[in-house]
Parts: C-alpha cells; sequence; structure tokens
C-alpha cells in the first residue's frame, strides 16, 4: 500500500511548546527534534497551549496538580489561581473541533497536557503520586479514544515511536474510508490490507475482527464503528519481534514457490536474525520487497504491514 496523503492531509494536534512556540512557564519551549525536523516534514502540526488559550501570561507563576479532598485541580503551589475549570472548557471546546485531527503529541509531566504520570500534590505541597492525568490531554483523550495520542518524552523510545507513527497512518487511512461512505465491500477491502498490521500487533484481535466482519446481523455503521475500536485498540499494543518475524515468515509463504532454494534460505536466515535481535526489521522487509518486485503478488502489495508510513521516516531502521 503506497502513502496517498500529502503533508496537508494529515494534521497533527501538538503541545505548542514542543512545536517551538515559546509559550512555556518560564517563557521557555521544549522544542522536540523528531517532531520538528522529522515527522514535521509528512504532517501538519496544529499547536495548542492551553495555559496561554485561558489567559495565563507568558512568563508566569507555575501550576500544579491540587488533591482536594476527592477532586483534583489546576492552580499555583499555594492553591490560588485555580484554572481548572477554565482549561478543562478550553479542552471541551478544542475536543469538538478537532475531528479533522489524526493524532496527538502532548508535553509530558504538563499539569495542562500531560498524558500520563503527572505529579498529584496535596494542597500542603507534598507529593502524592504521579499517576495523574493533565486536565486539557484528558478532555482531548476522553472525546476521541480512537485518536492516536503520545507524549513527546515517550516518543524517544524507537518502538513506541514507529508505534503512534502507523496509528497516525493507520487512523487517518480510516478517516479517508468514513468520508467516502462505509460499506461492506469497502470495510472488507480496509481489512484485507490491515491483516498482516493486525497479525504483527495481536493475533487476537486478527481473528475476532475477522469474525466480526463475517457477521450477518450488524447494520455496516456498528460493524464499522465495532471495527476501528478493535483495530486502534490493537495497535496500541506494540508489536513484538516475534510477532513481526511470524508475519513475515507468512508473506514469505505467498511467493516463496517462486524463490529458488538459496533465495528462500537467506529470507528465512534474515528473518530469523531479526527474531533473535541481530538485525532491524528493515533488513528482511526490504528482501521481501525485492522479491516482491521480481514475482509480483496483489494481495501481499496492498498491505498497509510493507509502507505504513513514508519510508523517509526511517523508523524501521532501529529496532
Amino acid at each position: 500500500m503506497s502513502n496517498k496523503f500529502e503533508k496537508e492531509d494529515i494534521v497533527v494536534g501538538i503541545s505548542a511548546c514542543l512545536n517551538g512556540e515559546k509559550v512555556r512557564f518560564d517563557a521557555s519551549n521544549k522544542p522536540s527534534n523528531f517532531c520538528m525536523h522529522e515527522l514535521g516534514q509528512h504532517v501538519t502540526f496544529k499547536a495548542y497551549c492551553p495555559e496561554v488559550a485561558v489567559g495565563l501570561p507568558v512568563p508566569r507563576p507555575t501550576i500544579r496538580l491540587i488533591k482536594d479532598e476527592q477532586m483534583i485541580k489546576v492552580a499555583r503551589p499555594d492553591g490560588s489561581g485555580d484554572v481548572t475549570e477554565a482549561i478543562k472548557a478550553y479542552g471541551k471546546k478544542v475536543a469538538s473541533m478537532s475531528k479533522n485531527l489524526s493524532g496527538y503529541i502532548f508535553c509530558a509531566k504538563s499539569p495542562s497536557c500531560g498524558m500520563e504520570r503527572v505529579k498529584v500534590y496535596s494542597p500542603e505541597g507534598n507529593p502524592l503520586q504521579a499517576h495523574g492525568i493533565g486536565v486539557f490531554s484528558n478532555e482531548i483523550m476522553k472525546a476521541n479514544p480512537l485518536l492516536p495520542c503520545e507524549e513527546n518524552g515517550r516518543l524517544n523510545d524507537a518502538v513506541i515511536r514507529e508505534n503512534f507513527v502507523a496509528r497516525v497512518y493507520a487512523y487517518r487511512r480510516w478517516q479517508a474510508l468514513e468520508a467516502s461512505g462505509i460499506s461492506k465491500h469497502k470495510l472488507m477491502t480496509f481489512h484485507a490490507q490491515y491483516k498482516y498490521t493486525l497479525m504483527s500487533h495481536n493475533l487476537v484481535a486478527y481473528k475476532t475482527l475477522g469474525r466480526l466482519l463475517a457477521r450477518a446481523d450488524l447494520a455496516v455503521d456498528e460493524m464499522a464503528a465495532q471495527y476501528i475500536l478493535g483495530l486502534m485498540t490493537a495497535l496500541k499494543l506494540k508489536a513484538s519481534r516475534k510477532n513481526h518475524a511470524n508475519t513475515l515468515l507468512h508473506i514469505q509463504g505467498y511467493f516463496s514457490k517462486h524463490l529458488n532454494k538459496v533465495q528462500r534460505q537467506e529470507l528465512s536466515e534474515q528473518i530469523h536474525a531479526y527474531r533473535i535481535g541481530l538485525m532491524p526489521l528493515m533488513v528482511p522487509l526490504t528482501l521481501i520487497k525485492h522479491y516482491l518486485l521480481q514475482h509480483p503478488e496483489s494481495y501481499i502489495e496492498q498491505q498497509a504491514y510493507l509502507d505504513p508510513y513514508p519510508t523517509a521516516l526511517k523508523l524501521r531502521y532501529g529496532y
């Protein structure tokens, strides 16, 4: 499957400080090299800073998550300047206008934008836990549980980075399918393109979604809703080397009859070397693509697994 989207076609939300804007409490920023110089070459970022949006100045006093009885509020360390409801309201507003977003990258540890593990304090200033969620990011994620979301810090991990970008492109393809009008045929075609992607992430989901599409008692809209929830949930699971290797072996089986003994052995050895961690995924994939050019198999060529996003991102070179 080739990538048919232009940069302008894929819009990803991002915390403004990660996009280079000097909007943090100390008038600084936290530019993400991956976002600005790599992913930013292929997607269009739409930046938000909820703290500035609700009227907080730059620079400004710091704010934090404070647990007051059973309520979590966003305020200054002494409890003054409570902006909880204002940031919640802004989060709901952005969420309602963000149906065209295909992903979101939040600023880690932020009381407004942190996706997870944000520090929570007592009213007296004692740290209670590090499992809070930013008030703004929580509204975005609640409004669209399908939306691929990540934090800037976690994107330093090669596997998480690749997983996030793959989910963004999968979700964008789904959005394009929805915009064109979903039919049972289109749904089946979409699933056919994502079979090996699913297999590499979760074999149970691969089988479950296949059975879902075989049901005759569901309306197309209900089937589509269950399908995309199952797909995006499965894709959140990081694909293991074992699952990738098994998927590659399945693909090899489709055209191995065209290969001679030496070629089959070479491909099998490269897949095994990837499985045990001696080489990155791109090595056996490159050989498979080479053999597919020589011996075309339309079913395999349509698989999103082979080209889930622009090759120029080089996300499969590092693991």
